[in-house]
């Protein structure tokens, strides 16, 4: 979920946190920004997912953290994952240590965590006030990057964007390679990336082809990816519209969300600061920018799909 340029540009990060203030609701058009980050903090917002009472949750790549935003701009964190043990373990493309997808059902959290060490990288878990445990072991050359759940059998799917690669997770943590075709693989830089399950079907983004795939969930091992959407240049993650299989996507290179039928949700204009991941409810979209390249203002833009904006 993250860009080439990333790898001058990303900041180390200190695992310290310092909350961000909650922003007035400042619209721009039809969105406004819900809270403006402390990027030096590693405040990078990377994954969303819904919290209750019309709040969400994130995923700080750079702090190490996974933190609730409440529906008036509060940030709090939940938990904070361990920093490496081994200083000298880097993370393939990026090389530094980060959160990357989330998944949330009730108070049970599972979070994706990349060091380039074995002893970390991997899915981890946690119920809401008690600490962090690893469940299942990634490839430490790999990068764990999207994540979904199958709400009919609880398997969580992982994308690697390194290795071109989707692992399936049970509730136990036993891994096994979902797929590895070629329609995943990086073209130069990142690979598979964005993750969702809907209507029994995995959907996937690639970044460095600018393409959503999908492929039935009918057994253990993938069927064939077919792709659903192109020319999508930087997509990054998202999110279906509720309108069939249309998608609202960010584009975190482009600086823009957009839908599948053509027209834009959100520009730079907007507030946008590297755009990573989209949550839809509601009629509204909720998009983190994690600033990776820009260096300016990660935030949490909420605004109203409406009629699309050409």
């Amino acid at each position: 979920m993250l860009t080439r340029t990333l790898l001058a540009a990303a900041v180390a990060a200190s695992g310290a946190f310092l909350p961000g203030p909650a922003a007035a609701a400042q619209a721009a058009g039809r969105a406004h920004v819900v809270v403006h980050f402390d990027l030096a903090a590693g405040q990078m917002p990377e994954n969303v997912v819904p919290d209750r009472d019309g709040g969400v949750d994130v995923t700080f790549a750079g702090a190490r953290q996974v933190a609730r935003i409440d529906a008036s701009g509060r940030v709090s964190v939940l938990a904070t994952l361990p920093a490496p043990a081994d200083p000298a373990a880097v993370t393939p493309l990026l090389g530094f240590p980060l959160t990357t997808g989330l998944v949330r059902d009730g108070r049970t959290f599972s979070v994706l965590y990349a060091t380039g060490s074995a002893r970390e990288t991997g899915l981890w878990t946690f119920t809401e006030g008690r600490a962090p445990r690893k469940l299942a072991d990634l490839p430490a050359d790999g990068l764990p990057n999207g994540l979904t759940r199958d709400e009919r059998t609880g398997t969580l799917y992982v994308t690697d964007s390194a290795k071109g690669a989707v692992y399936a997770v049970t509730d136990r943590g036993r891994v096994e390679v979902f797929s590895t075709d070629p329609a995943l693989a990086p073209a130069g830089f990142f690979g598979v990336n964005g993750a969702k399950v809907r209507d029994g079907h995995l959907y996937v983004s690639n970044l460095d082809k600018g393409t959503v795939l999908r492929t039935p969930l009918t057994g253990r091992r993938a069927g064939v990816f077919t792709t659903v959407a192109s020319g999508l240049t930087g997509i990054d993650d998202f999110d279906f519209t509720g309108r069939g299989e249309q998608i609202v996507a960010a584009l975190v290179t482009e600086n823009k969300v957009v839908r599948t039928d053509g027209t834009t949700v959100l520009t730079a204009a907007d507030g946008l600061s590297n755009p990573t991941s989209v949550l839809v409810r509601g009629g509204r979209a909720y998009v983190p920018s994690a600033a990776y390249t820009t260096r300016e203002d990660p935030n949490l833009l909420v605004v109203r799909l409406g009629e699309p904006r050409r």
